[in-house]
């Protein structure tokens, strides 16, 4: 029953009681992972209606844009709530920036007055770098905390350390004097739970056992994970990056970045992590970073009280969150710049490059993998790569970019479906099946049992002489000329031929897990299972190559450079292209990707083969779909997220755009004069609209402002409490001077600072072309249709949505408000 309560819940915003809720971003909201109807409380239904009909266009000029808002000039004595923002609403990005540069103002003012107004101003001009160092220290901690903790339980399925509970397998081995080259990985302090339970280290019962408790683990750890986010904090699911995403472009989730999801999510993802699912963490660390910076910049009031100040921090957050998922500060601040921000000034930019180092310095002092290195999979290679690989390179790249489409249509398909039938209503049951099906299938294949982190480490290093992985079982050739730097190309042995079966079979177990896993109600990141597909498919093709030049050296490819006996191809090399082709096919990432895989393996001369791959990655998945994994599930989830990579071509103007229609009721608005609190609240109640244009008269339409529906009800009901005469009768009055009333007239109630004097206009012939980009650069919720001056109607972010998707023949009601 609860979680029919949860997928059928709406979040409907429009009562008028509703305005005093809480809007703190932290406040814990019961019902996310679930099917979100925005419908009811969009930012599109500000208004509806028409001009009469026959109304004819003659205005030929372009758009007029008034750029500025002084919306707190007026405000004797700021009302309580005025500015502030409905959950599942919009930010108005102008208006924000405005605020900002009042308190600004307020702050320079007054710093010469006083000692203290100085130290105020100057804790004001700190507070960014401290909120950022706050940021970073936080995700540092935390992500290192999360890695060992998943080390641990990842290792848990298999055995446990007796003579320290808290080691791992590998920690285990480390001081024992009885392991060998060949299985450095036993000794007598690790035990397996067959030997625990029947006393016995091999055999058929040894391996039956082993692979039961194999089992009951994932499914206890499957269970919790899942159970944890139903119960506490429906929002910890997920990626947490399509959100993120959508939050930066100023869309309100409240409780998204709070600290229920905060700590569920933490918790959570080392479960799921440790539960062998195909799935990663370095997504949910962005998640885990932005909830860090949402929940400390409630400690500034430059912030706390800003929403577009908010946002900034939140940037830097998600590049401190990347730096820590893959030890790449600079990849962290690139990917915050091409991923996920909607608004990064320069400044934003500074303080994520030092919100990524601060990061990166925790986690390098935490040293959670005990390499010194700040991830896991850290490789380093000796030998160069020649002209002719290039061509292998590329085609991994065209595997790269064929499956992102694949796993994009096939996901969004499958997460459809979960939404539109009976099997979405049971998220619990969905995780332990997927679980279940995983663990069984996972057991037999050394490759697939594995940690995904682990996989992708073998699959990335090169064959060397400490090398004991049967990738590395090579017949050794004594008739070699010479020997170059490192061990020379050779034959493969029967231990490379088994792997590469096993490796085969793992690919296609890991190419239909992920389709399925991703979107499941436990934190999921695709980054590592994207990566694992790639690594394996390049580590193959590397093997195949490294096989064709050492049979074939006579060929004129090799000729040239590949003489008998040198170390001519790098397997592992072809693995880390791969898996930058596949991770770039699936996100469609370029620049930040390729710093991201240079960081990871520190090889600076492979830039270019790296580069080459996911470019190449990169067109071919365009050429089925331009939309990355993430812009896809924004819009299965109905987010109203504007795109600045989609391009608008058609011809349209706004006047085939804008509301009303010419079959809508008619306009909704104020006049600035002549309306009561009645009339006003009657109209508020009476409508879903958000907000209302300010005119005149009926009679003239000249456009004076527009209020916001919560801006308008707030300072209603503060007048009612605070000021003696008002009354349902009163006159309502959005002028600067109020209009003479007979003496037994009830008090007025001024109303002008709450107004937006000065909105966002254009023409009814503007372009949408020019009006899409207006939205795109500056955020805006709404913006007004005039004809010489008369208000014609509105254009909201969701009508240019909805206009996009019925020009690209999409039916808008399939894609939106899901």
């Amino acid at each position: 029953m609860e979680s029919e309560q949860l997928f059928h819940r709406g979040y409907y915003r429009n009562s008028y009681n509703s305005i005093t809720s809480a809007s703190s971003d932290e406040e814990l909201l019961d019902g996310a992972g679930v099917i979100m109807d925005f419908q009811t409380s969009e930012d599109d239904n500000l208004l509806d209606g028409d001009t009469a009909v026959g109304t004819h266009y003659t205005m030929t000029n372009g758009g007029s844009i008034n750029s500025s808002t002084h919306l707190l000039d007026l405000l004797d004595e700021p009302i309580p709530g005025v500015g502030t923002y409905d959950d599942f609403h919009t930010i108005d990005w102008v208006r924000e920036k405005c605020k900002d540069r009042e308190r600004h103002r307020r702050i320079n003012s007054k710093k010469k007055e006083s000692a203290w107004e100085m130290t105020k101003s100057l804790y004001d001009a700190w507070s960014g770098w401290l909120v950022v160092t706050l940021t970073g220290l936080a995700s540092g901690a935390l992500a290192g905390l999360i890695d060992i903790a998943a080390d641990w339980m990842t290792d848990l399925k298999e055995g446990i350390c007796l003579g320290a509970l808290w080691y791992n397998h590998e920690q285990c081995c480390w001081g024992s004097n009885e392991t060998t080259f060949e299985e450095r990985d036993k000794c007598p302090q690790w035990k397996t739970w067959a030997e625990l339970i029947i006393g016995q280290a091999e055999g058929p019962g040894s391996y039956i056992m082993n692979y039961i408790m194999y089992i009951f683990w994932a499914l206890s750890f499957a269970f919790l994970a899942v159970s944890l986010v139903k119960v506490f904090a429906p929002y910890a699911c997920g990626s947490g990056i399509p959100e993120i995403k959508t939050i930066l472009s100023g869309f309100i989730i409240r409780g998204y970045l709070g600290k229920w999801t905060l700590m569920i999510k933490t918790i959570t993802l080392v479960l799921a992590v440790a539960s062998g699912l195909s799935l990663g963490k370095e997504g949910p660390l962005v998640h885990v970073a932005c909830c860090c910076g949402n929940i400390f910049s409630y400690l500034f009031p430059k912030y706390s009280t800003n929403e577009a100040k908010k946002r900034e921090v939140l940037s830097a957050a998600s590049a401190a969150g990347v730096s820590v998922a893959f030890g790449a500060p600079i990849g962290g601040v690139l990917f915050s710049l091409e991923e996920v921000s909607y608004y990064f000034p320069l400044k934003t930019l500074w303080r994520s490059f030092f919100a990524a180092l601060v990061a990166a310095f925790v986690l390098r002092s935490i040293n959670p993998f005990g390499n010194s290195r700040l991830v896991l999979f850290y490789v380093e290679y000796h030998t160069p790569w020649y002209l002719f690989e290039l061509l292998p390179f590329i085609l991994l790249g065209v595997f790269g970019g064929l499956w992102g489409a694949f796993f994009i249509r096939a996901n969004i398909a499958w997460c459809r479906r979960r939404k539109s039938t009976k099997f979405g209503k049971y998220p619990v049951l969905e995780v332990i099946v997927v679980a279940a099906v995983t663990a069984v299938i996972a057991f037999p294949n050394p490759y697939t049992r594995l940690n995904t982190s682990e996989l992708i480490k073998e699959l990335f290093t090169d064959c060397g002489p400490l090398e004991s992985s049967s990738l590395c079982d090579y017949r050794n050739d004594m008739n070699a000329s010479k020997i170059v730097d490192d061990i020379p190309d050779r034959p493969a042995g029967v231990g490379v031929y088994a792997a590469i079966w096993q490796l085969c079979l793992a690919l296609m177990f890991k190419i239909i897990m992920t389709v399925f896993t991703f979107g499941i109600k436990v934190p999921s990141g695709l980054f590592i299972p994207s990566m694992a597909i790639g690594a394996i498919a390049g580590r193959i093709v590397g093997i195949a190559v490294e096989q064709l030049a050492y049979y074939h050296h006579d060929w004129f490819l090799f000729k040239e450079w590949c003489e008998v006996g040198a170390d001519c191809i790098t397997p592992g090399l072809y693995a880390m292209v791969g898996a930058a082709a596949c991770l770039g096919g699936v996100t469609r990432m370029t620049v930040s990707l390729v710093v991201i895989v240079f960081e990871l393996t520190g090889g600076l001369e492979y830039i270019v083969p790296l580069m080459a791959a996911v470019m190449t990655s990169k067109w071919v998945g365009d050429a089925f779909g331009r939309e990355g994994i993430y812009e896809a599930h924004i819009r299965l989830n109905g987010y109203p997220f504007l795109d600045a990579k989609e391009e608008f071509t058609h011809t349209t103007l706004a006047a085939d755009v804008m509301r009303p229609r010419r079959s809508d009721p008619p306009l909704a608005v104020l006049t600035q004069d002549n309306m009561t609190v009645d009339d006003i609240e009657n109209m508020v109640n009476g409508t879903s609209y958000n907000g209302f244009p300010v005119i005149m008269s009926r009679e003239s339409q000249r456009l004076v402002g527009f209020a916001l529906r919560r801006d308008l009800t707030i300072a209603i009901e503060s007048a009612r409490k605070k000021q003696e005469g008002i009354v349902g009768s009163s006159r309502v009055c959005f002028a600067q001077h109020t209009p003479s009333l007979p003496a037994e007239s009830p008090r007025p109630l001024k109303l002008r600072s709450i107004l937006d004097m000065s909105p966002f206009t254009v023409t009814d012939h503007t372009p949408m072309e020019i009006v899409v980009d207006i939205f795109r650069k500056l955020g805006l919720r709404q913006c007004l249709v005039t004809h010489n001056g008369r208000l014609l109607g509105i254009i909201t972010k969701k009508d240019i949505l909805r206009h996009m998707a019925q020009t690209a023949n999409q039916d808008p009601a399939s894609i939106m408000f899901n």
